[in-house]
């Protein structure tokens, strides 16, 4: 979807949030929407490229409040689509139900029961906050976009540049009214967790994300935390953004790597995304480069199971 072009209908929405290194998760998690769901046919799925809102590139280089830590905006970073989670409401012109994920989330069951979930008033549905400072888990929402008519992304994102607000406020919703925000079951941003109760899991771990296993770390560590923080920012200042970081490991669960690798696969081939466009990625290493044999060796998926 292109910058600010509205969808044509108010039907349920997912929007899944991306950039050019994340794409092919992106692409594996749009296909679980609808390969798991018995009710694929009455919702729509749009993949949003951060690279298609040209005012983030706009301030690369340029420095930014993050949980009162100084940073710096980069353009090409594993997460610099974060922020375009916040547009949905805008694509819809503000109507109708949306649900954002991470290119990192994928559909075990079936999405139309939370689609379809009764919000009982609330702007936002979301997984409850497990934090003292009540940050709330945004990456997966479900949004009633007629109630977020003040979300603007760009004006919110140049708002970071000029000091007006700090990015944790922002991405954990702490600068939202509390009774505006409901939350639904753990099991619908299933932390590095797959369990039969698992409607949705989120590979949220970075450094063991199975589609990265054996490649060089390509993100920012997090800094806030004592002492630790402060390691990882001077070893950013005085190596750079990801020196002495090492390499993606291995996924210590081995159901998690079968499960993405098993989609991938079945989106293969069914043409969803090409040899080419997998060669390519492995050439800019955002994929491991033995994906093709990974695919090979994964067991096959489970089939879905009939409406009732």
């Amino acid at each position: 979807m292109a910058p600010n072009q509205q969808t044509e209908a108010v039907r349920p929405h997912i929007f899944i949030q991306t950039n050019s290194k994340q794409s092919i998760g992106a692409i594996v998690s749009a296909y679980s929407m609808k390969r798991n769901s018995a009710h694929a046919d009455k919702f729509d799925v749009t993949v949003m490229q951060q690279e298609d809102y040209p005012f983030f590139k706009q301030r690369h280089g340029q420095t930014y409040m993050r949980h009162g830590v100084e940073r710096t905006w980069l353009e090409n970073d594993l997460q610099s689509f974060t922020l375009t989670r916040f547009l949905p409401p805008q694509l819809m012109g503000y109507q109708g139900r949306a649900l954002v994920v991470d290119p990192d989330v994928f559909a075990v069951q079936d999405v139309w029961e939370l689609l379809t979930r009764d919000m009982e008033g609330k702007a936002i549905m979301c997984r409850g906050s497990k934090f003292k400072n009540g940050a709330f888990a945004s990456s997966v929402m479900l949004l009633d976009c007629a109630k977020l008519k003040h979300w603007n992304v760009e004006q919110g994102f140049n708002e970071l540049f000029e000091g007006k607000r700090d990015y944790h406020s922002w991405i954990s919703l702490l600068m939202e009214d509390r009774n505006t925000i409901g939350t639904f079951e753990d099991e619908w941003n299933d932390f590095d967790k797959l369990s039969p109760k698992t409607k949705m899991i989120h590979n949220t771990r970075r450094r063991t994300q199975p589609w990265k296993t054996g490649l060089k770390v390509d993100y920012t560590p997090t800094e806030f935390v004592p002492v630790i923080g402060w390691i990882m920012r001077m070893r950013r200042k005085l190596f750079g953004d990801h020196a002495l970081l090492g390499r993606y490991a291995r996924h210590p669960d081995r159901n998690q790597e079968y499960f993405f690798f098993g989609l991938l696969k079945e989106a293969y081939e069914k043409g969803l995304v090409s040899e080419a466009q997998l060669r390519e990625a492995m050439q800019h290493n955002f994929i491991r480069h033995d994906s093709f044999e990974v695919m090979k060796q994964v067991p096959p998926l489970q089939p879905v199971k009939a409406a009732a």
